[in-house]
């Protein structure tokens, strides 16, 4: 039964009736163009208000404040932090013993890395993406109350919970695999089943290899069916079949379930292979965006306080679309990949020309639409650069490519990034790359030579890199541990369940014995730590930060130089960074007053001196 509101309140039917009739028209237009079945539309219409009336109460009291306020997401108040739950605290009761940590740190946005039941097999669990139960937490994580209660605590302090919705596949353990793999024809028709070698056959040719050196091919046999069942990824992984409206609507109730749990933004994984089509190379199909858009407007209806975050690792050109439009958008964030990858190029050549191009491109965007940020994450680094742009200045992909590995292996000379290779391919000689931000930085070979000039350094480029990912605009986010410079783990060696992963060296448990460090004046840690929650405080206080600000980027003749500039009402923000192992001169565009954001010291000059892998955040009206 619907709750009954308060004398004088708006009653529930009210609000759900006027948020449904705001997108009823076209969410049932793009339904019956995908599906054609309006007993399952009114279906999906039913769970809907289902759904709205078991959303608890505060989390509708937010719905409302969020409305009110408009894109909350993009408030430059916001810092986010990613983190497995397990590595960081153990448990989700574990992670709520932390929050005081998590608030010292000036996080309010908290990531948790896929905490859904998953095989017990790690090596079948990809990470947590090979979910077994949408409604189970890991056992050995906790349970959905203790998320819920987990949601309610961080909700009271302010901080916001994202977490990962793989809609793309499920375990080959969950139920509906299990009853697929036992002949239950409902079942088998929510997977693709194949026992054409031909339709194989043309897969193979039109459609691209997620992972083709790990897990080869797009379909694996199952000899108890006589078939063989899509796996893109994994072959524990099964391919859903969104072809299938039970699909659908099944997944929306999923995600429906998990918001009402308390989350507040959800992060949909693998978003451009929601679609397959034979003929096609199954990449960013129009009914994608079809989905994505139901999505949206379904949140809208049932929880508009939630965000959609695409993760979509593509070219710029095809990211761009799943924000939608203004008047018909999809997803409120997406991870700037492409930016991310081409700083780390940057780095490693000491020239920002192809990272300068790269933001341009972002800044010449609609200001609607938001990115997400970051310098790096769980995953790999992947290579996915404008190497149309660099060929054009001499450099070819796939020596580049190798160049770039070796730089951050440490292999080539005056490199001192620490890390290791993910998915090599020793016929193509593609390869990815695994570290975390202070070993790619030098803080691990520096502490590890005992070189104290050389960790000045790299403890200085660590900083300069947050500064810039801080003045960039859209949403920061950090990895567990960066914040402490926590360097690579190759403990993962010893495990036979991940051994064969690299990506598990900058996975690590978070090393609490950091934060005690982190409290010692001097230490590497108190040193990136305080200059971080410094950097967080200035761009909370200054208004040149907002998402609105108009952002440019200066076209200054040392390629080794970013320069980004930001306005905002009268204030105008220089923000310069020196991609070099060598110290520079610069030069301000007037001789003005500026203030330095950094140690609030303000003088007039036209010229100032930038340290190698150095920073200034200048303030000029």
């Amino acid at each position: 039964m619907p709750r009954k509101n308060a004398p004088g309140a708006t009653s529930a039917d009210e609000v759900f009736l006027r948020r449904l009739r705001r997108h009823h028209d076209e969410l049932r237009w793009l339904y019956m163009e995908l599906y054609d079945n309006a007993d399952m539309f009114g279906e999906l219409v039913s769970q809907l208000r289902r759904f709205y009336d078991e959303r608890p109460d505060a989390l509708r009291a937010l719905d409302a404040e969020r409305e009110a306020q408009g894109a909350w997401y993009r408030s430059r108040d916001l810092l986010g932090m990613q983190m497995y739950v397990d590595n960081f605290a153990g448990n989700l009761k574990g992670v709520e013993d932390r929050l005081d940590y998590l608030e010292r740190v000036g996080v309010n946005y908290l990531h948790l890395m896929p905490f859904l039941d998953t095989p017990a097999d790690r090596s079948r669990s990809d990470g947590g993406y090979a979910v077994s139960d949408f409604r189970r937490v890991k056992p050995e994580l906790g349970t959905m109350e203790d998320l819920s209660r987990l949601a309610r605590k961080c909700h009271g302090r302010g901080i916001s919970l994202c977490m990962d919705f793989v809609m793309n596949h499920t375990s080959d353990e969950h139920e509906w695999a299990r009853r697929a793999r036992a002949g239950e024809g409902e079942y088998m028709s929510r997977y693709f089943f194949v026992r054409d070698q031909g339709v194989i056959d043309r897969y193979t040719r039109d459609v691209p290899q997620v992972f083709p050196t790990t897990a080869p091919g797009h379909f694996t046999y199952l000899p108890e069916l006589g078939q063989s069942v899509m796996t893109q990824f994994y072959p524990y992984q099964w391919d859903l079949n969104y072809r299938n409206p039970r699909v659908f609507n099944e997944m929306m109730y999923n995600f429906l379930y998990l918001a009402n749990q308390g989350m507040d933004i959800i992060r949909i994984d693998a978003v451009p292979y929601i679609w397959k089509q034979l003929g096609t190379n199954c990449r960013n199909l129009p009914q994608v965006h079809t989905i994505v858009r139901m999505m949206r407007m379904i949140g809208e209806i049932v929880c508009p306080g939630i965000v959609l975050l695409g993760e979509v690792v593509m070219a710029p050109v095809e990211v761009v679309p799943y924000f939608g439009t203004v008047e018909k958008p999809e997803c409120h964030m997406l991870y700037n990949v492409t930016t991310m990858a081409t700083t780390w190029n940057a780095v490693a050549c000491q020239d920002t020309r192809l990272l300068r191009g790269q933001l341009e491109a972002v800044c010449g965007l609609p200001r609607e639409y938001t990115f997400l940020n970051y310098l790096r994450c769980h995953d790999d680094i992947g290579w996915g650069l404008d190497y149309v742009t660099l060929s054009a200045w001499g450099m070819q992909e796939v020596p580049h490519k190798a160049y770039l590995n070796r730089y951050f292996q440490g292999l080539e000379p005056g490199s001192t990034s620490r890390g290791e290779l993910y998915n090599a391919d020793p016929v193509t000689g593609d390869a990815r790359f695994c570290a975390t931000t202070a070993s790619m930085c030098g803080v691990e070979a520096a502490g590890f030579e005992g070189d104290e000039a050389a960790m000045e350094v790299a403890v200085r480029k660590d900083v300069t890199l947050h500064a810039y990912l801080l003045a960039q605009s859209g949403l920061p986010i950090v990895y567990s541990g960066d914040e402490v410079a926590q360097v690579n783990d190759y403990s993962y060696k010893d495990d036979p369940e991940r051994a064969e992963d690299s990506r598990y060296i900058h996975r690590g448990r978070f090393d609490w014995s950091l934060v005690d460090r982190a409290d010692e004046p001097g230490t590497v840690q108190a040193r990136v730590f305080s200059a971080l929650r410094a950097l967080e405080a200035v761009r909370r206080a200054q208004e040149v930060f907002d998402a609105g600000a108009e952002v440019t980027i200066v076209d200054y003749s040392d390629p080794a130089v970013l320069w980004i500039r930001r306005r905002a009402g009268e204030k105008t923000l220089d923000a310069v960074f020196n991609f070099s192992g060598e110290d520079r001169t610069l030069w301000m565009p007037a001789l003005a007053m500026y203030e330095d954001l950094v140690t609030g010291a303000a003088a007039e000059f036209q010229t100032f001196e930038l340290a190698a892998w150095d920073f200034r955040w200048y303030l000029s009206a």
